[in-house]
């Protein structure tokens, strides 16, 4: 049996996805969490065999999640389920210690084929993908590192600085210099510009 520990902070999609793994024979949900701290403080992660893990996690992003549990020893597999392209951030997750990302826009047969891999030892990569794939020319926002991806598409629904801060569990300082950083990658120089930059190239709705 293949136990599964779900780390996301939209409760729609933990359900959705403990529903889908409850409907397995081989697998079952031993534990759920909404926000990184609690993954790496829970009790029970000696238990789980394989960390179903959003990289958007407020309080401590999923990237540090990953960080911590690798240089933990932790042998706890981590399959990392993102709404960002897998050549955004795969090649980056996979060597922090992931053994697979996926889109969330993949179908839940993929899912279900990852954590089947992954818990059987593999470093699951979807066929014909190139992790190590460069960005595509004219996109400066996939040169974004996770953290500024998270204030990026924070920023792109409206959020204030300040309202970003509380969510992420950052100060203020913080993220006003990860504004600037996205700003000189996206040669914008307003937030203004940010908004108009993303609605350009589709990366938000």
């Amino acid at each position: 049996m293949i136990r599964i520990f779900i780390a996301d902070d939209h409760p729609i999609v933990r359900q959705g996805l403990r529903e889908l793994i409850s409907r397995q024979p081989d697998m079952q949900v031993v534990g759920e969490a909404e926000d990184g701290h609690a993954v790496v403080n829970a009790e029970s992660r000696s238990t789980w065999d394989v960390l179903l893990l959003d990289l958007s996690l407020p309080r401590l992003s999923g990237v540090e999640v990953v960080r911590r549990l690798h240089a933990e020893g932790a042998t706890t597999r981590i399959v990392v389920l993102s709404m960002y392209p897998e050549d955004q951030y795969a090649g980056k997750l996979l060597e922090e210690g992931a053994a697979a990302y996926l889109s969330k826009s993949l179908p839940p047969q993929e899912v279900l084929r990852a954590l089947r891999a992954v818990a059987a030892g593999e470093v699951y990569a979807r066929p014909g993908r190139d992790r190590s794939e460069p960005p595509a020319a004219g996109e400066p926002h996939k040169t974004l590192s996770p953290r500024e991806n998270q204030v990026f598409m924070r920023i792109t629904q409206g959020r204030t600085v300040t309202e970003i801060a509380a969510e992420l569990d950052l100060s203020v300082s913080t993220v006003s210099t990860h504004v600037t950083n996205i700003k000189n990658k996206l040669k914008a120089r307003s937030i203004g510009d940010i908004i108009n930059y993303a609605h350009r190239v589709g990366a938000v709705e």
